[in-house]
């Protein structure tokens, strides 16, 4: 029962974690990283002109409506997901992650502002375009996984048959 239990365990790190082989995932888990953590530390931290954690929170909750807890993994998710993507660890996960905080960001607040991003100024907001590229490319890495260059595969490459079963 209990190497059953394990099996089962080992099995499920291994299809979280499992991984292509291949090295193109590498520019776009660093690029979606290095795009997303900023907004992460504004909202977490008030670094880069944000409001912080309180600020961001009384936002999301009392102008959004957004329940508390959600509103709460959301800015956990856009600080820790990017980290995350930048060691290749949990990239399935962590790209899920962001990928429905984005498309919860477009829906919520980019919809009624249409397609284009806000480059002339004379919106009221930013449209979808950016988001469904951003949804994209975390889609795809849902998909493939980490690449040659991830923990994943490092962690995947070193689990035997052996993993998870303690003595006795």
């Amino acid at each position: 029962m209990k190497n059953e239990k394990n099996s089962t365990k080992l099995s499920l790190i291994r299809s979280l974690l499992a991984t292509t082989a291949a090295v193109h995932t590498l520019p776009l888990r660093i690029s979606l990283a290095v795009v997303m953590w900023p907004h992460g530390a504004q909202k977490l931290f008030g670094w880069f002109g944000g409001y912080g954690l309180s600020g961001t929170m009384a936002f999301f909750t009392e102008s959004l409506g957004i329940p508390a807890p959600i509103a709460l993994g959301v800015i956990l998710v856009e600080f820790f997901a990017p980290l995350m993507l930048l060691l290749g660890l949990g990239t399935r996960v962590a790209s899920a992650a962001l990928a429905a905080v984005m498309l919860g960001a477009m829906v919520m607040v980019q919809w009624p502002h249409g397609f284009f991003m806000n480059w002339s100024g004379t919106q009221a907001g930013e449209g979808i375009q950016f988001t469904l590229l951003f949804i994209g490319a975390a889609i795809a890495l849902v998909g493939s996984g980490g690449g040659l260059y991830s923990l994943d595969r490092y962690v995947v490459d070193r689990l035997s048959p052996s993993f998870g079963k303690g003595k006795g």
